[in-house]
């Protein structure tokens, strides 16, 4: 058991977001305000990080969409932080994009309750992710991306594994790449982003916290984009479950059409305002529109031109 001990602290040891931030040598001493803006200080470092990993991050974009075209899934997985990031990111695709739930999975270490209570020991848990994978069929067609702010949690490196043993393809987003690689993680693309010590020493949910959440939403929007379901800067597969995404959906067939009554036109579109602006631009009925619309692959800029020619407001 020492022995064990011995070498976990060797692993972590070395982690990058385990160091103390020279900057923050003093960091019990200073003042609140003095904190506020040196973590805001840091903070910048988080940007900075994911356009470093702009090409990694771009490639695995395209291999989200490939996979979600050609009828596979996104499948996230995480632990903690991390894992949460993951799920937020998974769980907003459905209204954004119109993504259905199925294509889109999250897999968290702990399960569900890890959402919201942190969950002793799951994150070593690599028995539990190997179930998880294996109970959703992971396969070829679909693309696990694993989320680790270390790069070496068990159960993250257990899921990658397996999802590349059932031929899927495999994304690694992680703040430190070279840890990930000696603790044996693997994937098609690897997305590393540097962003140094923590401000408290250890606490990812800070800087790596917040480069993972930007990674993941310019991973997946990027993706997104890739499939159609945007028309110039509108989100045109929107699903409108409340009445702020109502009032959305009629701005974006307004934006893009003219003397039209959009709330008719959604209703004949079936809520949908991508299907609205084609039978509204192009004269067509429903049916005439959505074969339009997959013929063109489900772009409305194959379909009608770039956003940026037609109607100004």
């Amino acid at each position: 058991m020492p022995r064990r001990t011995r070498r976990r602290d060797d692993i972590y040891g070395r982690l990058p977001t385990e160091r103390v931030l020279d900057a923050a040598a003093d960091l019990d001493g200073m003042s609140p305000l003095a904190i506020v803006r040196l973590m805001a200080r840091q903070e910048r470092e988080s940007a900075r990080a994911v356009e470093r990993a702009g090409a990694p991050l771009a490639r695995a974009a395209q291999a989200v969409t490939a996979a979600l075209a050609g009828g596979g899934r996104l499948v996230y997985v995480g632990a903690g932080t991390s894992g949460r990031l993951a799920a937020l990111d998974a769980a907003e695709l459905r209204p954004t994009f119109g993504v259905q739930r199925a294509q889109a999975i999250a897999i968290l270490a702990g399960g569900p309750r890890a959402m919201l209570n942190a969950v002793e020991g799951a994150e070593d848990d690599e028995p539990a992710a190997r179930r998880a994978l294996r109970a959703i069929r992971v396969g070829e067609r679909d693309v696990c991306v694993g989320v680790t702010a270390s790069g070496v949690t068990p159960f993250v490196r257990a899921a990658l594994a397996t999802a590349r043993t059932q031929g899927a393809t495999t994304v690694l987003v992680t703040c430190a790449a070279d840890a990930a690689a000696r603790a044996g993680l693997r994937a098609d693309h690897v997305v590393g982003l540097r962003v140094g010590p923590e401000v408290l020493a250890g606490s990812t949910r800070l800087k790596a916290g917040t480069a993972t959440k930007i990674a993941l939403n310019a991973l997946s929007t990027a993706a997104m984009i890739g499939l159609g379901k945007c028309y110039g800067a509108r989100m045109v597969d929107v699903v409108a479950t409340n009445a702020k995404l109502e009032a959305r959906a009629r701005r974006i067939v307004d934006a893009y059409t003219t003397g039209a009554d959009a709330d008719a036109l959604l209703r004949a579109a079936g809520g949908r305002a991508k299907v609205a602006i084609a039978m509204a631009r192009l004269g067509l009925d429903r049916k005439q529109a959505e074969r339009r619309l997959a013929r063109a692959g489900g772009r409305l800029r194959d379909l009608l031109g770039p956003a940026n020619r037609e109607r100004r407001a």
